[in-house]
C-alpha cells in the first residue's frame, strides 16, 4: 500500500492524488500500516527508523508523531518515547459506544444529503470495491475500499462537524487489535445495508443500519475475547 494514502481516521483530509507533505507520508503510513499489520498496537516508534522507512527528515517525523498523538493513535511517554496506543477491553468498548452514535448519525446525514441531491455513485463504487476485495481475499484492498466508503458517506453528508469529529474515533486501533475473519465478513454485510439505506435516502433506516453495524462489531469482539471489560490501561 502506498504510505501516502489517506486512512480512515483522516477521511476529511485532501483527496487521493493531492500532493502530500513529508509528514503526511509518515502519518498516513503508520495508520495504514496498522491495518496491513506492518505496525501493531503497543509497538514503539523510533524517529530515526521512521525517517529511514519513509524517506523523510526527522522534523517531518516529529510533526507526524504529534498529529498521531493528537488523533489518539499513539501515546507519548516521558523518557520512553512514542508507542502506538493499545486499548484495554474497557477502552475498546468505550470507543465502540462513541462509534455507534457517530456512525448512525453519519449514515442519517448522508441519506439526507442524497435526498437533497448529493451524488450516490461514489457510495455504490465503494461497495463494489469492498465486495471485490472480499472475493479476492485482499485485506489491504478491503481497507482502501472501507476508507473510500466512509469518505463517500462524509461527502454525501456535507456536514463540516462530522468531517471534523468522525475521523477522531479510534476505530483503526480497534480493528488492529481484533483481527478475525468473521469480523471482516460482518463489516461487508453491514456496509452493504448502510449503503443501500443511504442511497435510498431513507434517513431512519440508514441511522439504524449505522448503529447496528457497530453493535454487531461489539458483539463479535466480545464473543472473541470472552471476557468482561477490563480496567483502563495506563496512559
Amino acid at each position: 500500500m502506498n504510505p501516502s494514502e489517506a486512512p480512515e481516521n483522516a477521511l476529511s483530509a485532501a483527496s487521493p492524488g493531492d500532493t502530500r507533505s513529508a509528514s503526511d507520508a509518515v502519518f498516513y503510513g503508520v495508520v495504514n500500516g496498522l491495518e496491513a499489520q506492518r505496525f501493531a498496537p503497543g509497538q514503539r516508534l523510533v524517529e530515526v527508523d521512521l525517517a529511514q522507512q519513509f524517506g523523510v527528515g526527522r522534523n517531518s517525523v516529529r510533526e507526524a508523531l504529534q498529529r498521531l498523538a493528537a488523533d489518539g493513535i499513539v501515546n507519548t511517554f516521558r523518557h520512553r518515547g512514542v508507542a502506538i496506543k493499545s486499548l484495554s477491553a474497557r477502552q475498546t468498548l468505550d470507543v465502540l459506544d462513541v462509534a455507534e452514535r457517530m456512525t448512525g448519525l453519519l449514515a442519517r446525514s448522508a441519506a439526507r444529503g442524497i435526498q437533497a441531491g448529493k451524488a450516490s455513485q461514489p457510495i455504490g463504487v465503494a461497495l463494489d470495491q469492498l465486495r471485490a476485495a472480499e472475493d479476492e481475499g485482499d485485506s489491504e484492498a478491503f481497507g482502501r475500499a472501507r476508507r473510500n466508503f466512509y469518505r463517500a458517506l462524509l461527502e454525501a453528508s456535507g456536514s463540516l462537524e462530522l468531517k471534523r469529529l468522525f475521523p477522531s474515533i479510534q476505530m483503526p486501533i480497534v480493528y488492529a487489535q481484533h483481527r478475525f475473519a468473521a469480523l471482516q465478513k460482518l463489516r461487508l454485510r453491514d456496509y452493504a445495508a448502510m449503503g443501500r439505506s443511504v442511497m435510498d435516502a431513507d434517513e431512519e433506516a440508514a441511522d439504524a443500519a449505522g448503529m447496528n453495524h457497530v453493535r454487531n462489531v461489539r458483539a463479535e469482539i466480545l464473543r472473541k475475547i470472552g471476557a468482561e471489560p477490563a480496567g483502563d490501561a495506563p496512559d
